[in-house]
């Protein structure tokens, strides 16, 4: 009897603990801090990526599960491996990693924190930077240490991240079952890889930032290039369209259905033309 009311309370200690120590030292432990964890990727000359992991619940090792790669926009810049999952960044971070998504289609995401001053690529010659190669080598870290279906990796980013990921669909070419990119440019250099890839672009009419004269002309040419493509822009929205974009009922149907060597013809949403809201 003794032993069943020790055994019992086991559980209740170790909740306690995981709440106290902490505490103890000074940290506060957060619903973030629990649903993604903290984690860094270390080349061999030191240099240290953040990265934020979500774990789908319930983990098993003996299934394999989709990822999706997410590119902070420029406010989620810094080392603390927090600003990527807050601020302008809170509505995708949570999105992806949300009950809502996770029921219907439980996933990896991967979040990267891009140094303060720095950036995902360089918008002029369309080559990744340090930290985006370190993102894709902390990307294969999690691979090996996971059970990670490489046939569905997905990539998205917004604003600083979006141009993140169409510098990474041409840089990393034939990795990914699909993309998307919110209020973002990019000088293409490799429109035939891009055309390899479903895209869903979304922008808004009213953009300072990104000039949505620019995006359409991108539109434009990947449309010749007959991409895999949908392209929604907002009316009177300026450069947050991620509030609209995440409460688009079709997107995570669409993602979800994407899988890289896929048959155009199978995958929702396929060649649909720009849409405006």
């Amino acid at each position: 009897m003794k032993k069943r009311m020790i055994c019992s309370k086991a559980p209740i200690l170790l909740m306690l603990a995981l709440i106290l120590v902490p505490l103890a030292f000074g940290g506060q432990l957060t619903k973030d801090d629990i649903e993604f964890r903290k984690k860094a990727y270390v080349d061999k000359k030191g240099e240290r990526l953040p990265y934020r992991l979500y774990v789908p619940l319930g983990y098993d090792a003996n299934r394999k599960y989709p990822l999706l790669l997410w590119l902070h926009g420029g406010d989620g810049r810094g080392s603390d491996n927090v600003r990527q999952l807050n601020g302008g960044n809170q509505i995708p971070a949570h999105f992806w990693a949300g009950e809502a998504v996770q029921l219907k289609f439980p996933m990896f995401v991967l979040l990267p924190q891009c140094p303060s001053g720095d950036n995902w690529s360089d918008p002029d010659l369309n080559q990744p930077t340090k930290w985006l190669e370190m993102t894709m080598r902390a990307l294969a870290d999690v691979e090996k240490e996971f059970s990670i279906d490489t046939e569905r990796l997905y990539l998205a980013g917004q604003s600083m991240g979006g141009l993140g990921v169409w510098s990474t669909l041409q840089a990393y070419p034939g990795q990914w079952a699909a993309a998307v990119i919110l209020s973002a440019y990019d000088n293409f250099t490799d429109l035939p890889v891009l055309a390899q890839t479903p895209l869903w672009v979304f922008q808004g009419d009213q953009d300072e930032t990104v000039p949505v004269t620019l995006v359409r002309a991108m539109m434009k040419q990947l449309n010749k290039a007959h991409a895999n493509l949908r392209y929604t822009e907002y009316r009177k929205t300026d450069h947050e369209v991620w509030k609209k974009a995440f409460a688009e009922p079709d997107l995570l149907l669409w993602l979800s259905a994407q899988k890289r060597g896929q048959p155009a013809g199978g995958q929702v949403g396929t060649g649909a033309s720009p849409a405006t809201h």
